[in-house]
């Protein structure tokens, strides 16, 4: 098949009858072209299928009218609720969103940083608080607001709305041993920043409780296979254990499927809590006690913080906690 030519701005005003300078103002600021100017403009670009070069412009013009995300996964249910709250909020105020995928990779967050600050965005929401000195500096250098999402660093880079993983997880854990847990055990895969903040917390917990604290570490990424290898694995070599703060509903649902398998009743004989709230997590049963980290506010509050100091509307640090909350579960 032949490959099409792209319509461009003078097809457009040729059909229309007016100069190629009031299609670009058009598309530019519709409410400075006569409402019947626009109305046939508009007409003409859904016929002939007109796609908007945007480059050009967002290289030439002081805003670019988009905003760069960068995330570490585009397999995790975690980070599209966080994209869909940032975008429910770009979207209604006229701004594109470019998102970027690092992998965990800190060396591949700086290349794509560099990549989105190559294309004039007005501003960045990352998720990850871990960075590169050159990825620092390129941030401190672009001169555009930032906001770092899901986590509260002591000293964010300029904005940053999240919660306090440690707490959660603190927390979580209590909720175990006030259960009757005498032998909890943290389960962990890929040991990012999120992860080692929450067995941070549950190291905690146990500490208080005068409690020897046990992590099982899974390599690679979370899924239900994982969680049924970590739990086989965390029974073999500490066949006490009674409980599981899981580092993601991932790993707990697997640890769940992995007891109904092995008959090992939840939670009489073993109690689960997971992290992030997912719906599988109520899907199952019994449905699974979770920490509710509510990633679309997340985004939503991010995109608000990070338009209106685009728009000079805020300035200075921002370290906005929205909370955490657990799910109405009974597996623990």
């Amino acid at each position: 098949m032949s490959k099409l030519k792209r319509v461009t701005l003078q097809q457009i005003a040729d059909t229309v009858g007016v100069t190629k300078m009031t299609v670009s103002r058009y598309l530019r600021h519709p409410d400075t072209v006569a409402a019947p100017t626009g109305a046939r403009i508009s007409a003409a670009i859904d016929t002939l299928g007109y796609i908007q070069n945007r480059a050009p412009s967002m290289l030439s013009r002081s805003s670019s009218k988009a905003i760069g995300i960068v995330i570490p996964s585009l397999s995790n249910q975690v980070f599209s609720a966080l994209v869909q709250g940032i975008e429910s909020v770009t979207r209604e105020n006229g701004y594109d969103t470019l998102l970027a995928h690092t992998g965990y990779d800190e060396q591949e967050e700086q290349h794509k940083i560099a990549a989105l600050l190559s294309y004039q965005v007005d501003g960045i929401i990352l998720t990850e608080t871990h960075h590169t000195h050159k990825t620092r500096q390129m941030l401190m250098q672009a001169g555009i607001p930032i906001v770092e999402s899901m986590e509260l660093p002591a000293s964010p880079l300029d904005m940053a709305v999240g919660l306090d993983h440690q707490e959660a997880a603190k927390q979580a854990t209590q909720r175990l041993l006030t259960n009757g847990c005498r032998a909890p055990v943290y389960f962990a895969a890929r040991m990012d920043t999120r992860t080692l903040l929450r067995q941070a917390g549950y190291e905690q917990a146990m500490d208080e409780a005068g409690l020897d604290p046990v992590t099982i570490e899974m390599a690679g990424a979370s899924d239900f296979s994982a969680g049924r290898r970590i739990m086989a694995k965390a029974m073999s070599v500490y066949p006490a254990m009674d409980g599981a703060l899981c580092t993601n509903d991932d790993l707990a649902v697997g640890a769940l499927f992995w007891c109904r398998d092995q008959q090992v009743p939840v939670p009489e004989q073993m109690r689960i809590i997971g992290y992030n709230g997912l719906d599988i997590g109520q899907a199952v049963s019994p449905a699974l006690t979770s920490v509710i980290t509510p990633r679309y506010q997340i985004g939503e509050i991010s995109a608000r913080y990070l338009l209106d100091a685009i728009n000079g509307k805020r300035s200075g640090a921002v370290r906005h906690d929205v909370g955490f909350s657990f799910t109405n579960g009974s597996t623990d």
